[in-house]
């Protein structure tokens, strides 16, 4: 391959890389070109790209980004998946995808997020997190539940008082009857 055309393919990369916080780098050694159509196709309606590379070109094109963790141990063909709503969704896809047997052979190899370097258990362990939509109904429970206790709360201690002044008012008008 000539020079040129590997810089085309580096900014190539680059470019479909701006922006992506996170990817996890995946093994299709095994799959043939039917299996990773399919594949392609089933990331695709979750609003995964995946894309093989060379690591020596994405190891260019990531130079200086934190997605540069993910190619540093790794040499030949390699495929990239990044997208998703958040990198828990994306390790949550891939994971189920693993398990399938219509794609055996495919595996993680690692990842990148935040800047730092993902082994494969790790990538398994982030597709066991609660994703941004489970995160953000644990939190609106939380302060649900914390509003509906101090209202029952507030509410029970101005039974118990409404309660004593109506048991005085009683007793007084009982007294004033007795007078």
């Amino acid at each position: 391959m000539s020079k040129l055309v590997k810089n085309m393919l580096v900014d190539d990369l680059k470019t479909r890389l701006t922006g992506v916080g996170d990817v996890i780098v995946v093994s299709l050694g095994k799959l043939d070109a039917i299996q990773t159509s399919q594949l392609r196709q089933t990331l695709r309606k979750k609003k995964i790209h995946l894309q093989m590379v060379k690591n020596s070109l994405a190891r260019r094109a990531t130079l200086d980004t934190p997605l540069a963790p993910a190619f540093e141990k790794h040499e030949g063909m390699l495929a990239i998946a990044w997208g998703g709503e958040d990198v828990v969704d994306l390790a949550k896809e891939l994971d189920r995808l693993s398990g399938v047997k219509d794609f055996e052979g495919f595996e993680f190899r690692c990842g990148a997020l935040d800047g730092a370097r993902l082994e494969a258990g790790d990538v398994k362990a982030v597709a066991k997190w609660p994703n941004r939509a489970e995160q953000l109904s644990l939190l609106s429970g939380q302060i649900s539940g914390l509003g509906s206790k101090l209202s029952g709360q507030i509410g029970s201690l101005g039974g118990v008082l409404a309660g004593q002044i109506s048991s005085r008012v009683d007793d007084l008008e009982k007294s004033a009857a007795a007078s």
